[in-house]
């Protein structure tokens, strides 16, 4: 396939299983994280399989997401695809006993980094006229659940940016998609209770939870269809999960 993919967050989770996936399609792929060992692994890994180059920058950062753009080399700037993925969770408080910081952690990341980045990028995609944004949300941007009050809004901010990316770029043939994951088993709960695992592997205990490779290939259907078809917002559980609060756990 001769199409360069731009994935955030591809270090772990849903978008290492992402460039994986898309490794094995032949995708020409630019990796992007904070870990640079990681990517380093990645690289040497997925390279066997097709043409690949990393990134390193935290979204948070303004300045080195743009500069790490701008630093591709020039037979990687033709991005096709930009799978926005990097996100986080951090910790699970009533409003009133909220770490500040973790606010701060999850708007910066899962807000403010999306769009760094696609800014970053979407010049060129207009230029050409042509282009496919894959936005990451979750069904904490559909429904809010208790404790979830900043991560909620935060995943809702990226329900409203898909929306209003859609209609700005809609005159430039660009497809802007949006992909809502429930209960996906990475690392992701690890992260939100700041490393404790036993509370966060109970998140998925008494159930089948999601998999980030169900993830990347819905991911992967949904890049690949037609020009004239855009997939534009899709929720995604797993069958023992109805709602952020109701899963059948046995």
């Amino acid at each position: 396939m001769d199409l360069t993919v731009f994935i955030t967050g591809a270090t772990s989770g849903i978008g290492k299983a992402t460039a994986e996936f898309l490794a094995k399609h032949n995708y020409r792929l630019i990796l992007c994280g904070r870990n640079q060992d990681r990517l380093k692994e990645l690289k040497q890994t997925l390279g066997k399989q097709t043409a690949i180059t990393t990134l390193q920058f935290d979204v948070r950062d303004k300045e080195a997401v743009f500069s790490a753009i701008e630093s591709l080399p020039e037979n990687f700037r033709d991005i096709d695809v930009l799978i926005n993925n990097a996100g986080n969770a951090h910790g699970m408080s009533s409003i009133q006993d909220g770490d500040i910081n973790d606010w701060d952690a999850m708007l910066d990341i899962n807000v403010k980094g999306l769009l760094y980045v696609s800014r970053a990028i979407l010049p060129k995609m207009i230029e050409k006229n042509t282009g496919f944004i894959v936005n990451i949300g979750s069904t904490a941007g559909k429904e809010v659940y208790p404790k979830g009050n900043v991560y909620c809004a935060s995943k809702s901010a990226v329900e409203a940016i898909n929306k209003g990316m859609r209609m700005d770029l809609n005159q430039y043939n660009i497809r802007v998609s949006a992909i809502h994951p429930g209960l996906v088993e990475t690392a992701f709960s690890d992260v939100r209770f700041k490393g404790d695992t036993e509370r966060a592997r109970k998140v998925y205990q008494g159930y089948k939870a999601l998999q980030p490779e169900d993830i990347a290939e819905i991911i992967h259907f949904v890049i690949t269809r037609p020009y004239h078809i855009n997939i534009e917002d899709l929720v995604v559980f797993p069958s023992a999960q109805a709602s952020a609060t109701i899963i059948n756990k046995k």
